[in-house]
């Protein structure tokens, strides 16, 4: 793991304090991206920021469920990348680009048309595995989920081997 991500972690983990499900969501998040990637063989700058949007990817939930009460995907997607850019200046030792390539994951990660990017990609297949499973999906909505959302072969082997399908 990068130091960098070790203390975007901690910074995370305090920002949801008291919030032990969705610090656990977002540490599954984070572990399935870095394993995709890694097996993918993304390069390491884009590696580097797919698991730092991992980490933060829902960060705008609190502030949704504050100004909306709600947590739709919706309104993580226009919360999330104020509040990422907030956090990720606090811990420092990232670039413009890549606080702006971050937000932009953040803002879309609950967008599965124009997937602009290996990024992109296995962020969503990797929300979309801890999700099927912490929602308990029936097996009708893993298999849709792989036909409609998944593209990495190593994601849809994953999804395949942890459902079965």
């Amino acid at each position: 793991m990068f130091s960098q991500h070790a203390k975007l972690i901690a910074a995370m983990i305090e920002y949801d304090k008291g919030d032990a499900r969705r610090i656990q969501h977002f540490m599954k998040v984070h572990d399935f991206s870095a394993a995709i990637a890694a097996l993918e063989e993304v390069d390491a700058d884009t590696a580097f920021i797919l698991e730092t949007a991992a980490i933060l990817h829902d960060i705008g939930i609190h502030v949704s469920e504050q100004k909306y009460g709600s947590c739709s995907g919706r309104y993580q997607e226009v919360e999330g990348p104020g509040e990422a850019d907030k956090i990720l200046r606090q811990v420092g030792g990232y670039s413009e680009a890549q606080i702006e390539r971050v937000k932009y994951l953040i803002g879309h990660h609950h967008t599965y048309s124009d997937i602009d990017g290996i990024d992109y990609q296995i962020l969503v297949e990797a929300d979309f595995l801890v999700n099927l499973y912490e929602d308990s999906a029936s097996k009708e909505a893993v298999i849709n989920a792989g036909e409609r959302i998944f593209k990495t072969n190593t994601g849809i082997k994953l999804l395949h081997d942890m459902f079965d399908i």
